[in-house]
């Protein structure tokens, strides 16, 4: 399980991303946010499965 304000990446990839909260009831139930390269803030969600704790 993931904590909000970890920072996490998918497994195969390398954006690192924040977890910002949480959506039980989906299987996609991790959301996470980060910083595009054009400077937006995005999106997304994740199964658990999908992600990995960045280690600082």
């Amino acid at each position: 399980m993931f904590a909000k304000g970890q920072n996490v990446q998918q497994e195969f990839g390398n954006q690192i991303m924040k977890v910002i909260g949480f959506e039980p009831d989906l299987i996609e139930n991790v959301i996470t946010e980060w910083e595009a390269e054009d400077g937006t803030i995005v999106t997304g969600k994740f199964m658990e499965s999908q992600l990995q704790v960045v280690e600082d």
